[in-house]
């Protein structure tokens, strides 16, 4: 599996792949120095992150191959129907998925989401609007979000 570090406002990020898909976008902790030469099959993917924190691009065409059960693919196959600067809350991913009861199940799931960003679990939110739950840490799910955000507001102070 091929694999690339990419800097980001978010911090260093790690990107997987091969000729199936991506597999997994993700946070790495310990900064990297970015990869100088990106493998072939990472280069769009590659491209289209950048473009993405540039403010160039709302949406992904990408090849994906997330690892995971059949439920947890289910409900990253919800996550990516959330449209770019919207939110939905974990009870409507659970209605989604036609059981209002699997609430902490999809819950779960999203929280495993293995391809941040491109599989886009950190516009889901709790039930009274606050920011639940986020792998990456809720300072990065909180910038993602207003990066998406319609209405930009500018710091007054």
């Amino acid at each position: 599996m091929a694999q690339a570090y990419l800097d980001s406002p978010l911090g260093s990020l790690l990107l997987q792949g091969d000729a199936d898909g991506i597999q997994k976008l993700s946070v790495v902790e310990d900064p990297q120095d970015p990869s100088a030469e990106i493998p072939a099959e990472l280069q769009s993917a590659a491209q289209q992150i950048h473009e993405y924190f540039q403010g160039q691009r709302s949406s992904f065409d990408l090849k994906l191959n997330p690892q995971g059960t059949s439920f947890q693919k289910q409900v990253w196959r919800q996550l990516a129907e959330i449209p770019f600067g919207k939110t939905a809350t974990y009870m409507d991913m659970a209605k989604r998925l036609g059981d209002p009861k699997s609430i902490r199940a999809a819950a779960s799931a999203n929280g495993k989401n293995p391809i941040m960003i491109i599989i886009p679990c950190h516009r889901v939110i709790g039930s009274d609007g606050s920011l639940t739950g986020y792998a990456g840490g809720l300072w990065r799910k909180k910038w993602l979000l207003e990066h998406e955000s319609p209405v930009r507001q500018e710091k007054l102070f």
